[in-house]
Parts: structure tokens; C-alpha cells; sequence
């Protein structure tokens, strides 16, 4: 089957120079935008039955943005004024900027990798070991950074202050696609959940990280389109590859 309808479990890009935006207009897609999952911020009730003091803490820990904007929601709705001496270690720069829209960027300390790998935020974490570090997390994160941290005997707390739920389908929204895209274990329960006897067919899937792609086999489903791989070490570069080739078997058939 010719791919001609795909949806991407993802918000729509804020910019039109999106890759996604000239894979349509190179194969004569129409993609759809649609995350499967959403967020959820916990309440200051929710969050205190964690015995977490964010005060005893002296470094944060940043894996998205998601943890800094339920972050600064809780320390505001329990009035907690975060000290200036506060340090921050962000999974990447785009992550460690978007801190500007709570603090003064260049009067704190912030570090952040340049691979955006959990390895190097190790690193930069263990040069500050003496620190006691916070890591706002959702209550289905992956355990790939604290696995690390439990290695190297560095003291953390985990602390869950949004929850990942599933964004279900309305009865009457259109659901006909040729390929579906996820991006996390949670978008492959969310499909179950909104569609339980779904069947693949000639639905491809494609999907975004080793954890995702486990969770689309797990589910018993076929995957078509996996990234990153060497040839393609972006969701956008794989489907570019997978597209080009179906077209180009649909075209002999």
C-alpha cells in the first residue's frame, strides 16, 4: 500500500521549516498531527504526600521541559522562592534556555551537555557530586538516567510532579491513516486503549527509541520504520528512507 496518510503522535511544528513539512510536499504526503498522550501536572496535595522538600535540595536536574514548567508550578503554588544558589543540569542547551522563562538565565548556574546523551549529563553531574540533586519526573519516565546516578553512588530523589496520560480519540474523530509515528511507550498503550481491536494490515508503523520500538513488538505489532539508525539518525531522516522506498514498490506493483 501506498503511504499517502501519515500521523505523527506529536504536536504540529511551531515553524513551517519543519522536515516534516518537505517530506509532504517531496512524496505528496498529508500528515496529520496528533499526540496520542498529554500531560498532566500533579497537584501541591498529590506532590507533598512524597515527603519531598525541593529546599533541601541544591541542583535540579532537567530531562525535558515538561519537568521545568510543573517544576516552577509547584514551587509557586507552595510558595517556595528557589534560592539564587540553586544550580540546574539540563539534558541539552534547548532544554537549559528554555529556563529563561522562569529565571534570570545569566545570573544562575546552569550546565547542559552538547549530545543531549544521558552519559555526558552524568559526567557533568559527577563533577558536582557533593551537590544533592532533584529530578522532576513524570510518573512513566524511563529509569535510563537514575540507573546511571544509582551506579555512581550519587544522591538524588526522584520527583514525580506530572503525570503522562492517554489523549483519547473522540467517537466522531476520523482515524484512516497508512502509517502511524510514536515517540514513546505510552503513545503505543494510548492506541490500544483508544482503538482495543485494532488491526495493523498494511498500517505501517514507525516509531522513535529503543524503548518505544520494544513496546511496539511487545504489543504484537509490526515495525516498518525505526530511528535512529546510522543512515538516519532522525525520525524525519527514517521516514524519509521508508517513504521513498515504499513509493518506489507501490509504483512497480
Amino acid at each position: 500500500m501506498k503511504i499517502k496518510n501519515l500521523l505523527v503522535s506529536q504536536p504540529k511544528p511551531a515553524t513551517e521549516k519543519s522536515p516534516y513539512f518537505d517530506l509532504a510536499d517531496k512524496y505528496g504526503l498529508k500528515i496529520d498531527f496528533r499526540p496520542f498522550i498529554k500531560v498532566e501536572g500533579l497537584s501541591a496535595k498529590d506532590f507533598r504526600q512524597q515527603k519531598i522538600n525541593i529546599l533541601e535540595y541544591t541542583a535540579v536536574v532537567f530531562n525535558a521541559r515538561h519537568g521545568i514548567d510543573h517544576f516552577f508550578r509547584l514551587c509557586e503554588e507552595m510558595r517556595i522562592t528557589i534560592p539564587e544558589e540553586m544550580k540546574y543540569f539540563c539534558i541539552n542547551e534547548q532544554v537549559a534556555l528554555y529556563l529563561q522563562k522562569y529565571i534570570i538565565y545569566r545570573k544562575r548556574k546552569i550546565f547542559h551537555t552538547s549530545t543531549g546523551k544521558n552519559d555526558e549529563l552524568v559526567q557533568l553531574i559527577l563533577k558536582h557530586s557533593s551537590e544533592k540533586f532533584v529530578i522532576p519526573v513524570s510518573d512513566v519516565s524511563k529509569d535510563d538516567l537514575t540507573f546511571r546516578l544509582d551506579e555512581k553512588k550519587v544522591s538524588y530523589a526522584r520527583a514525580v510532579m506530572y503525570c503522562t496520560v492517554s489523549n483519547d480519540f473522540q467517537p466522531d474523530e476520523p482515524f484512516d491513516y497508512d502509517m502511524l509515528v510514536f515517540f514513546s511507550p505510552a503513545g503505543i498503550a494510548s492506541l490500544l486503549k483508544n482503538f482495543p481491536n485494532f488491526v495493523q494490515g498494511e498500517i505501517s508503523i514507525g516509531c522513535f527509541g529503543a524503548t518505544t520500538a520494544k513496546a511496539v513488538r511487545d504489543a504484537g505489532l509490526r515495525l516498518d520504520c525505526e530511528a535512529p539508525i546510522a543512515e538516519a539518525p532522525s525520525m524525519t531522516g527514517a521516514l524519509d528512507l521508508y517513504i521513498k522506498e515504499n513509493h518506489k514498490i507501490a509504483k512497480k506493483a
